[in-house]
């Protein structure tokens, strides 16, 4: 989507600092962050929201998490904790319409998240 600022992030019209990347998604530093470390990881494929997953996107999603776990390997963090996020639609905290995984750690996370 031409408009669509995770796009241009991942096309590279917006540079950003990688966190991860491979031929599917990107990881990058979260501008608003919530924690000491908090990154999204993004699909390539736009995908609008949570309910535009489709059949064929199961692989793409499960690399998501499979991401997130080699970036918290890399980063020293699987051992004491991490939190992963999707946020769905705008009562869900949705605020950029392409789906993105929030990892946030270095800190201890509080319940109920909000």
């Amino acid at each position: 989507m031409k408009d669509c600022l995770f796009c241009k992030i991942s096309n590279e019209t917006i540079n950003v600092e990688k966190i991860y990347e491979n031929k599917d998604l990107i990881a990058f530093n979260d501008i608003n962050p919530q924690a000491p470390f908090h990154i999204l990881i993004i699909p390539r494929k736009h995908i609008s929201t949570i309910n535009d997953i489709e059949n064929q996107d199961k692989i793409l999603i499960g690399e998501l998490f499979i991401a997130a776990k080699e970036i918290a390997k890399q980063n020293k963090i699987s051992k004491s904790g991490y939190r992963l996020i999707f946020n769905c639609n705008e009562n869900g905290g949705q605020t950029v319409f392409h789906i993105h995984l929030h990892m946030l750690g270095k800190r201890k996370m509080s319940w109920p998240p909000g």
